[in-house]
């Protein structure tokens, strides 16, 4: 299993929100490339990034911010958050990003996804933020009637890199993930899993591999101390996790 270290961007400052809430905010820095290379400099080989403004404007806010990023750091880059149309794609795929994620234009039209994904294989994440198992768009301002296991079951003959199952209940919480939303979209889907939201200790680590997540991003536990991200990448190379 993987991990990706979180970095959030609002307003070009690395932020955390809580449960998605825009009005619950903390700042953790006003340098996310620094972040960046801090989390590379303790063993991460990948960096989640998530445009919280662009996700709420439905368009790429913080490209330039994202940018820097990607060009200041040695390893592969995810990004999220406002992504609706294929020159989007094209866009963040020509800064060097290594996977988009896709989720409001995913619940709106999931063969408009089929076909970006098609086009770009193993590129593409399918990306289910869930408020009690329903879908929710627009940066979570919004809940669908759409099941998020019914989506992922819609696409999962799709060459998508994974889905990455967010639980809008525990992101930012530090209480722990939704084991049991986790294990029911892995039996719900062919398609790799990522848990996010709620990963908070090194038994949360082993807990989300050990139900067969095919990996984790970790956010607000790195950024207040409660998971050394060095410790987290030892245990994943623990036998019989």
């Amino acid at each position: 299993m993987f991990l990706f270290p979180a970095i959030d961007v609002r307003g070009g400052r690395c932020v955390r929100l809580r449960r998605g809430d825009y009005a619950q905010e903390t700042i953790f820095a006003d340098d996310p490339v620094a972040v960046a290379k801090t989390w590379v400099a303790q063993g991460a080989d990948r960096i989640h990034l998530v445009d919280l403004d662009g996700a709420k404007e439905g368009k790429p806010v913080n490209a330039t911010v994202i940018r820097r990023v990607v060009d200041s750091v040695p390893v592969p880059c995810q990004v999220g958050g406002g992504l609706r149309t294929e020159a989007d794609l094209e866009a963040v795929f020509g800064w060097g990003v290594r996977w988009a994620v896709l989720g409001t234009r995913a619940l709106q039209e999931p063969g408009w996804v089929r076909r970006m994904a098609e086009r770009h294989p193993a590129r593409v994440v399918l990306g289910l933020d869930a408020r009690d198992g329903f879908v929710a768009t627009a940066g979570w301002l919004e809940t669908s009637t759409t099941r998020a296991t019914e989506l992922a079951k819609r696409v999962e003959d799709v060459p998508l890199a994974w889905v990455v199952c967010t639980d809008i209940a525990t992101d930012g919480m530090l209480a722990g993930p939704n084991l049991t939303g986790l294990r029911e979209m892995i039996h719900s889907t062919k398609l790799p899993v990522v848990a996010s939201g709620g990963v908070t200790t090194l038994d949360d680590v082993r807990a989300v591999r050990s139900a067969g997540c095919t990996g984790a991003i970790v956010g607000r536990a790195l950024y207040e101390g409660n998971l050394n991200l060095k410790e987290a990448l030892t245990v994943l190379g623990e036998p019989g996790v």
